[in-house]
């Protein structure tokens, strides 16, 4: 091995470990919404559907600011983007002091909205950065591995923040259900208060972690000056929007991200729903996400080398269709268990996507990005729909949402991504 080739592969796995380190992050501030919803139902004496605003206010801010992040990465680059990102997640976490001293919903969901902006800007530079860091046939082995740290990290949020904020809290429920309006409102202030350290904690965590990234060696990708490729070029595209694979990804990323959510944050009130106590129903959300990480294992051993991304893309949602229709047809614990297999059945549909929608993009990389990473509203969106439809068939046959979307999913990994003119 040369010492320009020994160089060359020093620094590719310094940049594999900071944006691993980067998805990690990612999963522990996404995944504490299924925490923090039935947290805040309790603390700010919420319906199901005013809960799910959780998602609504976390994920909608990929759809408003994945575009201005497209503009500011043309500005900064994929590195200092990466940690401006950072610094506005740790703003978000700081709005839950006042939140939490004044029990304000409102405040809360503002936070949530923060830290998802900064996420944005964040995925905006990561996700294409995985992607174009490497051969582009083992994008989604790499992106799989990002996905484990993703949700290693996700996996141990809310059984971290469980432990802390939702300590005892079927005794809380009984308690604040016998107590006067006075005795009621204390013990709601000390819950919601309880937010407070863990947040402060992680605000310190992100601004090092962006302090790290501004110093560190990670290289500066350009995609600016990169052709589409030939396939592109003979049908002279001048705009993201003239791929109709990259909007059909979007599409297909948008379903996904509505079910992964579902399958994460809802889980944990679907237990109660099922009668389960809020003690152990508080770390389904959990679950759900080892099943994931065992999920991404398997790609990672089998992808590029036994199936192709569009292949497990394909496998994947046909999995969710039939452990989503199990989910529907049984009770109890096993109704619940096959909503956490959704994870696994979910693990290889982002690695999948990404690669195959923004093949042969070139120049347009970023901006394919960016609507990609706006695809993430699908989080904000659908689980909201799931808890509207919940109100009238009831949570159970509300899963019945998910179908259709896994079958578009099922479509994009068969024929959708191969639509190019």
């Amino acid at each position: 091995m040369t010492n320009s080739s020994a160089s060359e592969r020093g620094t590719y796995l310094r940049s594999i470990i900071i944006i691993g380190i980067l998805y990690f992050i990612f999963g522990f501030v996404t995944w504490l919404n299924g925490t923090l919803i039935p947290f805040l139902k309790l603390a700010c004496e919420l319906s199901n559907l005013q809960a799910y605003l959780v998602t609504f206010a976390f994920y909608i801010s990929y759809l408003v600011m994945a575009p201005p992040s497209s503009w500011v990465l043309h500005k900064t680059g994929f590195k200092n983007g990466m940690a401006l990102g950072l610094f506005i997640m740790a703003l978000g976490s700081l709005v839950f002091i006042p939140a939490s001293l004044t029990r304000e919903y409102g405040l809360f969901l503002t936070g949530l909205f923060i830290q998802g902006s900064g996420l944005a800007l964040l995925q905006t530079a990561a996700n294409p950065y995985v992607t174009i860091i490497g051969p582009r046939e083992s994008a989604a082995r790499r992106i799989a591995i990002m996905g484990i740290c993703n949700k290693v990290a996700g996996t141990l949020g809310p059984i971290v923040l469980g432990a802390i904020i939702l300590k005892g809290a079927e005794e809380a429920k009984v308690k604040i259900a016998a107590a006067t309006a006075v005795a009621k409102d204390q013990l709601l202030d000390n819950l919601a208060r309880g937010v407070i350290n863990p947040y402060i904690v992680m605000a310190v965590i992100l601004v090092l972690l962006a302090i790290m990234i501004v110093f560190s060696g990670l290289p500066q990708i350009d995609t600016d000056q990169e052709e589409p490729d030939a396939t592109a070029r003979h049908s002279v595209k001048k705009h993201w929007y003239a791929f109709p694979h990259l909007i059909l990804g979007f599409i297909a990323l948008f379903f996904y991200v509505g079910v992964e959510v579902m399958a994460g944050d809802t889980i944990g009130l679907y237990g109660t729903y099922m009668g389960i106590s809020l003690d152990y129903s508080k770390y389904f959300t959990s679950l759900t996400l080892i099943s994931m990480v065992i999920g991404y294992i398997v790609g990672i051993i089998t992808i590029p080398t036994y199936i192709k991304q569009h292949t497990a893309l394909s496998i994947s949602a046909i999995l969710g269709i039939i452990f989503t229709l199990i989910a529907l047809f049984t009770q109890g614990f096993v109704s619940v268990a096959f909503i956490a297999l959704l994870g696994f059945a979910n693990a290889m549909v982002w690695p999948s996507i990404w690669p195959l929608a923004l093949a042969g993009l070139g120049k347009f990389t970023k901006a394919g990005s960016a609507l990609l990473v706006m695809g993430i509203a699908g989080g904000a969106v659908i689980p909201l729909a799931y808890a509207k439809l919940g109100e009238v068939v009831g949570s159970q046959q509300a899963y019945w949402i998910m179908v259709p979307l896994y079958m578009f999913i099922l479509f994009y990994g068969w024929m959708g991504h191969k639509i190019k003119n």
